[in-house]
């Protein structure tokens, strides 16, 4: 059973969210929460698989709340998804560098929704249509100078060749197509990467391709 954590200021909304959620037979709603620091405590208290977040709240935002979810190493099984109201919000790119493992606006379909919940457990990353491109333009633009020395010493020649295409933005499908390989196969190697280099998900997995220099800015097509 996956338990969800509802973090939203508006109770219509959480509402909403409940209906959908808990008529899944694999999922329920373990808590809800009225802004970030009630959050938090949730999150302490209930210990959820998956919290969806929303990016704007009163007392702590979702942005907030989320590095403090992400930066508590007793918490790092919990999955951050973030809610917005619009699709190109400007705290897109904060939200995934802050260590959310996607991103979706409110309404978006309820089939969608529940993708992202299961999806998010299995450690991948989840991003609304239109988004994806837009937030690799956004690492590469922001992305800082590589730090000296390999950070990705213990990945294998194939291992870096994954992380490179997850980096701009290929999906495991797609991977597999580019390097001639069964998805099975692309989905292990992107797996194995992500354990070696500790990271929690999909999507760190990207910040971690531009922060070590792997992908560059003019990779981009």
């Amino acid at each position: 059973m996956i338990r969800v954590l509802l973090a939203d200021d508006q109770s219509l909304v959480r509402a909403g969210f409940r209906a959908l959620l808990d008529a899944q037979p694999d999922i329920e709603v373990a808590g809800e929460a009225a802004d970030g620091a009630e959050a938090l405590r949730g999150v302490r208290q209930l210990r959820p698989d998956v919290v969806l977040m929303d990016i704007r709240m009163p007392t702590l935002d979702g942005l907030a709340a989320t590095r403090h979810i992400t930066d508590s190493a007793d918490l790092a099984d919990v999955k951050v998804v973030m809610l917005t109201t619009f699709e190109l919000d400007e705290y897109v790119f904060e939200a995934i560098r802050s260590g959310a493992s996607g991103f979706l606006v409110k309404d978006t379909e309820p089939e969608e929704l529940l993708r992202a919940v299961r999806a998010v457990v299995e450690g991948d990353a989840l991003l609304s249509p239109g988004v994806t491109r837009r937030l690799i333009a956004e690492f590469a633009a922001r992305s800082k100078e590589p730090a000296e020395g390999d950070a990705l010493a213990g990945l294998t020649e194939r291992e870096r060749e994954v992380m490179a295409l997850v980096g701009i933005g290929l999906s495991n499908d797609e991977i597999a197509r580019r390097l001639v390989v069964s998805p099975l196969t692309a989905k292990t190697h992107v797996s194995r990467t992500m354990v070696k280099l500790g990271a929690r998900d999909r999507a760190q997995l990207v910040v971690l391709a531009y922060e070590s220099g792997l992908v560059r800015p003019g990779w981009l097509g």
